[in-house]
């Protein structure tokens, strides 16, 4: 083999390694803490499309309550595919982030005239 057959060899491992694996272990991982996270009133959505509210928690299982008849159903942690409540509630911390970000930007934009205008 010569040398430049290697490294082609070694990047060709290495973009696999970072544009496959990576991305795979790391969406895995958010699931995984998505499913240890969920606590009592979350609102969820299960991989089989059920919507209901937690109404308990247990070491791998999980008790949700939907439709207006509260019907009582039971799963597995790993058929949780989404919490909306935390999801709503991270939307919801963004948003005001920005609007952070925007009120700062707009006092230093302020700042900057005042200052242009006293000299």
């Amino acid at each position: 083999m010569d040398f430049t057959t290697i490294i082609m060899l070694v990047v060709m491992i290495g973009v696999f390694y970072f544009m496959l694996i990576r991305p795979e272990n790391k969406r895995k991982k958010e699931a995984e803490e998505m499913r240890t996270n969920v606590k009592v009133g979350d609102r969820i959505t299960t991989i089989g499309g059920i919507v209901g509210t937690v109404v308990s928690v247990k070491d791998d299982r999980f008790v949700i309550e939907t439709g207006a008849d509260q019907v009582r159903i039971e799963f597995l942690k790993w058929a949780l595919s989404a919490n909306d409540s935390a999801n709503e509630a991270a939307q919801e911390a963004a948003k005001k982030a920005q609007e952070e970000r925007a009120r700062k930007k707009a006092e230093k934009k302020a700042a900057k005239a005042k200052a242009k205008e006293q000299k």
